[in-house]
């Protein structure tokens, strides 16, 4: 009797001792195996990371600290293209054509997406058809032979022209006239609302509906509904837009080039700041300059979105906080 209680009380310490040990080896050796695959489907990613991402940045946070024209080795000259940069009149100008075009052409493009998206939300024939010619632009809106297409739009004696004529407007090209060839940008920006429209429409579409027939039964007019219901609603959506339109402002480039004829003009009234870039980096080869201008937008932007971050506390409503 005493050995059988021994034995059993035995007996369950070899299993503890196992779980202990871990995995067997096989098991060891089969999950190291994953863990090779899982890293090689990853190297494409990994490489393309570190050469044309984290590489590059690395290299233009060191030439920003240097003078450097493309031909001659660095010459460490430490925060002088940051103080050359804040005395350049044409940088100043950049960052004001630069905020200019943000603070107009964004909260724009947003309204245009927003309204047009509340009306595609509403059931009737022809949907699919209209959310398809809406969401076209966007996709290609950044091409460069969209810009060609614009600066032939907005020139002189074309179709803008024409129109402003016959309206009784004598404004003339506005490609030529330093104050409206950056209005002929933002609405190019404007006309590529697609996106934010497609993303302002499925948050819509989340909206519950018997938010709507309360609402409407205690009398509250489509205005007030609007406003107490589906912007509040939605305003997660909307600071998603918000943020990344804003963002993608800052990044301005490849319309200011082309509508301008590759001269950020006239009286440098296109001079974007990524413009001045290029031309300071690959035009006048200064690329030091160039670098310690690209990281100032860095700078900017990150800025610009961490108060929208901090902001987004009073305006957008989370459903998981209000539970």
């Amino acid at each position: 009797m005493g050995t059988a209680v021994s034995t059993i009380v035995k007996d369950p310490a070899p299993d503890i001792a196992d779980k202990r040990s871990g995995p067997p080896a096989a098991a060891r050796r089969r999950g190291r195996r994953d863990n090779l695959a899982g890293y090689l489907f990853m190297a494409p990613w990994i490489a393309g990371f570190l050469l044309l991402t984290a590489g590059p940045m690395a290299a233009s946070l060191y030439f920003a600290f240097t003078d450097y024209n493309l031909f001659d080795s660095p010459r460490w000259i430490g925060f002088d293209n940051f103080e050359r940069m804040l005395d350049d009149p044409r940088w100043q100008k950049s960052v004001e054509v630069t905020a200019k075009y943000v603070v107009i052409g964004t909260p724009l493009k947003l309204l245009l997406a927003l309204g047009v998206a509340l009306l595609l939300a509403q059931s009737r024939r022809g949907q699919a058809f209209y959310r398809a010619a809406f969401y076209a632009p966007s996709l290609i809106g950044a091409s460069v032979s969209v810009g060609f297409v614009w600066r032939a739009l907005f020139s002189d004696d074309a179709a803008v022209d024409r129109t402003q004529s016959f309206l009784g407007l004598d404004v003339g090209g506005w490609v030529g006239n330093p104050d409206w060839v950056l209005y002929s940008l933002v609405a190019l920006t404007v006309w590529q609302f697609g996106a934010p429209m497609v993303i302002f429409l499925a948050g819509l579409k989340q909206v519950p509906k018997e938010l709507y027939e309360a609402a409407e039964v205690d009398g509250a007019g489509p205005f007030r509904r609007f406003w107490s219901i589906t912007l509040p609603m939605i305003s997660p959506v909307l600071f998603f837009n918000v943020l990344l339109e804003t963002i993608h402002s800052f990044q301005i480039f490849g319309s200011a080039y082309v509508v301008s004829n590759a001269t950020c003009g006239p009286a440098d009234a296109t001079l974007v700041y990524t413009c001045y870039l290029y031309q300071k980096g690959f035009k006048e080869a200064q690329m030091g300059f160039a670098s310690a201008m690209a990281w100032m937008l860095l700078l900017a932007v990150a800025l610009v979105t961490v108060v929208l971050f901090w902001s987004q506390k009073r305006w957008v409503h989370y459903e998981e906080a209000s539970r």
